[in-house]
């Protein structure tokens, strides 16, 4: 079992979250129920699924939610390329938080090559 709080990458997601949550406030009201929800529900699964996998047993099942935490990673960045073609958002608001999923995405692949040895 791992302290999540402590990590590195837990902290970086949420404030990626907490992004993610601001800048979808100012998406069209129409959104609420697409793009919007989408996009939050990638945001917040990125560090809920590290959390989840950081008190599980064993690094094994650490890993597999890391793994889920990556793909989610992938699905949020996916939605925010497509919020800024949409011209819901600007580049310049949008490029910041892709370049901190990149780094989540990249801290995450070492942590479960880590892991991957450790089994």
């Amino acid at each position: 079992m791992h302290n999540f709080q402590e990590l590195k990458i837990w902290q970086k997601s949420m404030d990626i979250a907490e992004q993610t949550y601001r800048i979808t406030t100012k998406f069209p009201k129409e959104e609420k129920y697409g793009l919007t929800s989408q996009v939050k529900r990638s945001a917040i699964s990125v560090p809920s699924n590290i959390a989840e996998g950081a008190g599980r047993n064993t690094d094994g099942e650490f890993k597999n939610f890391l793994g889920i935490a990556n793909g989610s990673s992938n699905e949020l960045f996916t939605q925010l390329v497509l919020s800024q073609r949409l011209e819901l958002v600007s580049e310049n608001t949008v490029k910041p938080i892709l370049n901190e999923l990149i780094e989540i995405q990249k801290m995450n692949y070492t942590l479960i090559k880590k892991f991957s040895k450790k089994i």
